[in-house]
């Protein structure tokens, strides 16, 4: 079933009617048999999407949560970290290590470029004491994603930690955790799950649980050790969100049934398809080497002349497309199509066209053909 509104921003996404009805049914008891069967079942079948055997553990926080969690359940205060960044969520990442006291170096890029396993093999035999190395998969502020296995390549020919932002790619693009040797992968149930927001997921390799023993820095809801003994039981250490389990529950289902590849082609697919309508339409993507482009979310540079707002204002008013602008310094320069989690060929068709028609009501000109 479509929704009246075309919600194409990267998360949160579009949840399906019968994830939705689950979410809205009755409590049951957190430490109790019923919720003990949930835990379980979410749990091992979140495996199969991260490709791991190791145990996913799910937080009641949003991905930022559980990017909190990766750093301070791994590292201490004083150790030296590679921070890896191509736009918004890659410096937030740094900004969680250094406020609790990692010392963090700085691989930054132009937002739009993605980052070179090469920069990050010089940076780490620059600096030998670097013990971790912080990378998004997914920059949904840019539109583009970073070549995670050849980075992890690199650090693990380095023997350092690499901790994944996966929030806006798990689940809807390719990432294999275990054959590509990641050390903590963290996404969010507000991207391509088709979950409302509130639950983070995160899986630590035997290399990261190795770390945990040593880490120092400071913990206590966001304690994955206590997670993770309490997984045992079935149960979660604190009050979970327990309406989103039980929606995840179901997205997990509908998952499973389409399938990992089907799911990682028809993403490809949209991608492909939003980026070449928009191209169509004489605009330009952010992403530089569109190899590098996102299939979960497209970054297109405003044409000049063109406010954002009214043109974001107009698409939701008249034809119901909301859309997302730009962040930090990409404000007003930037809008973003989301494409992950619940959406169609029709959806990009009906968001494309919208645009085609109000475009040159806000001071552009459509090219001819």
């Amino acid at each position: 079933m479509r929704n009246t509104t075309n919600l194409r921003i990267p998360g949160p996404t579009p949840v399906p009617a019968d994830i939705l009805e689950a979410v809205g049914r009755p409590m049951v008891n957190h430490r109790g048999r019923e919720f003990a069967a949930l835990v379980q079942r979410v749990t091992e079948r979140l495996k199969e999407f991260y490709l791991t055997k190791g145990e996913v553990l799910v937080l009641s926080a949003s991905g930022t949560g559980g990017m909190e969690a990766a750093v301070v359940n791994t590292l201490s205060p004083g150790d030296r970290v590679l921070a890896v960044s191509i736009g918004s969520f890659g410096d937030r990442f740094a900004a969680i290590a250094e406020t609790y006291g990692a010392q963090v170096t700085a691989l930054a890029y132009e937002w739009g470029q993605a980052a070179n396993a090469e920069d990050v093999r010089k940076a780490l035999a620059a600096e030998p004491e670097i013990k971790a190395v912080l990378v998004t998969h997914n920059e949904t502020s840019t539109g583009v994603t970073n070549p995670l296995e050849e980075i992890a390549k690199v650090v693990r020919e380095a023997d350092r930690l690499l901790i994944v932002d996966a929030v806006s790619s798990l689940g809807a693009i390719p990432m294999d955790m275990d054959g590509w040797g990641l050390d903590v992968v963290v996404t969010g149930s507000q991207k391509g799950w088709m979950v409302p927001p509130g639950l983070t997921f995160v899986c630590l390799s035997e290399r990261a649980w190795k770390a945990n023993e040593s880490a120092r820095m400071p913990r206590f809801y966001l304690d994955l050790a206590r997670a993770r003994d309490m997984l045992q039981k079935g149960q979660t250490p604190w009050t979970p969100a327990m309406s989103i389990f039980f929606g995840l529950d179901v997205a997990l289902e509908r998952m499973v049934a389409e399938g990992l590849e089907s799911i990682h082609a028809r993403h490809a697919n949209i991608g492909r398809m939003v980026r070449e309508g928009v191209k169509a339409l004489g605009l330009e993507l952010l992403a530089s080497d569109e190899r590098y482009a996102s299939n979960t979310v497209t970054a297109v540079r405003c044409p000049e002349g063109v406010e954002i707002s009214a043109l974001r204002t107009m698409l939701e008013d008249e034809h119901g497309v909301v859309l997302a602008g730009g962040q930090s310094k990409l404000s007003g320069k930037i809008f973003r199509i989301g494409h992950l989690g619940m959406v169609s060929e029709d959806d990009i068709r009906d968001a494309l066209g919208a645009l085609a028609e109000v475009l040159p009501r806000v001071g552009y000109s459509i090219p001819v053909g």
